[in-house]
């Protein structure tokens, strides 16, 4: 076992996507701030999320592929996974929405919205006794009705079809943390908290898991850009 394992996992997810960002086609190098700032945001929950899920045996790690450095009761390559993993995103988001008209993906917002929505509230009502499935629906259908109704985006449709794109490197990476091709899993699961659905070693929670992770700071990301453009559009 290689106790840089979950280290590396992060490292080749983001090293790619941070190299390209100073290609001068793109120059996503220049939203760094505004990406810290809204990953920042939106991992201070999910990392209090995730550390109360540990504490209650909902998930736990295996030390074995870790560095074994700590923070608030997870590996620290697990607090890094909401600052990579999303980043890898964001960046494709943004590549893609430059280079290619999406728009077109937008007129499925509202049959992914109410779809999103309906699904989430049916799973938490039958599986309530299921930690895992339960919160995790109940936060994806009230981020949906915040995202759809609240602040009205209308990128949904967009950002559904980039995750889809990466839905290879979720299976990879996420395949990895869940045993996929190691001799036991990095993240391990109580089986009494989850439906029991796996595609491959993942969870079919984590898919959700990850596209609310995605869609939050996609929209945070939207914000500050915004305000940074406001404040310096010499650089823009």
């Amino acid at each position: 076992m290689l106790p840089y394992t979950y280290l590396l996992i992060n490292f080749f997810t983001i090293v790619i996507c941070v190299i390209a960002s100073f290609d001068k086609r793109i120059r996503f190098n220049r939203y760094f701030l505004p990406y810290l700032l809204a990953a920042t945001l939106v991992a201070i929950p999910f990392i209090f999320w995730d550390s109360i899920f540990t504490a209650c045996g909902v998930w736990w790690f295996n030390y074995n592929y870790t560095t074994g450095i700590s923070i608030a009761g997870l590996p620290v390559e697990e607090c890094l996974f909401f600052f990579c993993i999303p980043f890898s995103c964001v960046f494709t988001y943004f590549c893609m929405n430059r280079f290619f008209n999406l728009d077109r993906w937008n007129a499925f917002n509202n049959l992914i919205v109410f779809v999103a929505i309906i699904a989430c509230t049916v799973t938490a009502l039958l599986f309530y006794n299921r930690l895992y499935t339960f919160v995790t629906a109940v936060v994806s259908a009230i981020i949906f009705i915040f995202l759809h109704f609240i602040v009205r985006r209308e990128w949904i449709g967009k950002a559904s079809f980039v995750y889809i794109l990466l839905s290879p490197g979720f299976f990879l990476v996420n395949g990895i943390l869940t045993g996929t091709g190691l001799s036991s899993p990095i993240v391990n699961y109580n089986p009494e908290e989850f439906l029991g659905i796996r595609m491959l070693t993942i969870p079919i929670e984590d898919a959700l898991y990850g596209y609310i992770l995605f869609l939050l700071n996609l929209y945070f990301f939207e914000l500050f850009t915004t305000k940074k453009r406001a404040a310096f559009p010499q650089l823009f």
